[in-house]
């Protein structure tokens, strides 16, 4: 019974996905509002509300902070991983398309709070100011920098014809019932795959990590296949390096409710293999923006782009080996 409710409730979030993506690709369209803001920002928000409700229950719930740090680390490397599959399936579509500088910005803040995670677990001791640990001090300086960024991005457009006949106020309103929705099927869909994970002792196990690893990235997955569908990559990649860049928020802010100790204290090798590949993905999706945001200089980057993508992909396989 549990199996039929996971995939029932998996089938509504594919769809609420689906429509949430529509609505901010028709707001795109609509608005002068910067796409790099509403898919790095809006939509990424509510893509990683599943995380935000594991995250938060590992840490205070279950009391096990590696976990939550897990979840968090393991959600962007899997995002990491869509953004380049669907780059390597398009590749031709991607090389022409537009994509914001902002991205690229955002990504270098999520490059600095990795490296700021990296340096915290070579220290003997973590600081603190006023029982905040440091490093969630530096991570949301980190998100209010590419939160600045993605706002003050110059508005790109998409490449197709608005030919929906919805007023903006109308998509405004079905974007939040939709966002709405999304939100509460993404937590009961998470609710009930740590259920089944509980249930039938799979917790600790693949299939167990499985389970609630889809859950959690549903929404950014769904949501990107209908944007790349629709040839937006701009917004595609804002959703993805914004729900990374706000994941990490969402971990300092465990961390400020977590009193026992700090969340960035671990030793799992699990864990710190996400880390690291998490780190080299995002760094190599940085040079596939970098290449993007410089393209009047570099011709024919095609192939860098799928090589790059390829390494994202690989670093997502080498870490499940």
């Amino acid at each position: 019974m549990l199996f039929l409710i996971y995939a029932l409730l998996a089938a509504a979030v594919i769809f609420l996905s689906i429509k949430a993506a529509n609505y901010v690709d028709l707001l795109d369209k609509k608005t002068h509002l910067s796409g790099a803001f509403i898919g790095g920002v809006l939509l990424a928000a509510v893509t990683s509300l599943p995380e935000l409700f594991t995250t938060i229950s590992a840490t205070l719930i279950v009391d096990n902070p590696s976990l939550g740090m897990g979840n968090i680390l393991g959600s962007n490397l899997f995002n990491l991983a869509v953004i380049a599959v669907l780059i390597l399936i398009a590749s031709q579509g991607f090389s022409s398309s537009s994509v914001s500088n902002s991205h690229l910005y955002t990504t270098i803040c999520t490059l600095g709070i990795y490296l700021t995670i990296i340096l915290s677990l070579s220290l003997p001791i973590d600081i603190e100011i006023l029982t905040i640990s440091l490093v969630s001090i530096v991570i949301t300086l980190f998100y209010v920098a590419g939160l600045k960024g993605m706002a003050e991005a110059p508005s790109e457009g998409s490449n197709e014809k608005d030919d929906s006949s919805l007023t903006v106020k109308q998509v405004v309103i079905r974007f939040i019932l939709c966002s709405l929705a999304l939100i509460i099927t993404s937590i009961v869909v998470t609710y009930v795959a740590d259920q089944i994970a509980i249930t039938y002792n799979l917790g600790a196990g693949l299939v167990g990590a499985i389970f609630l690893g889809v859950a959690t990235s549903l929404p950014e997955l769904t949501s990107c296949i209908a944007l790349v569908k629709v040839k937006n990559f701009n917004m595609a990649i804002g959703n993805i390096v914004g729900s990374n860049l706000f994941n990490f928020l969402i971990l300092a802010f465990a961390d400020l409710l977590y009193v026992p100790s700090s969340v960035y204290i671990f030793t799992d090798k699990g864990t710190l293999s996400l880390l690291i590949f998490g780190f080299v993905a995002s760094l190599l999706m940085g040079f596939i923006l970098f290449l993007k945001t410089t393209k009047n200089k570099f011709k024919q980057m095609t192939p860098v782009y799928v090589v790059c993508s390829f390494g994202i992909v690989l670093c997502y396989i080498a870490f499940l080996l």
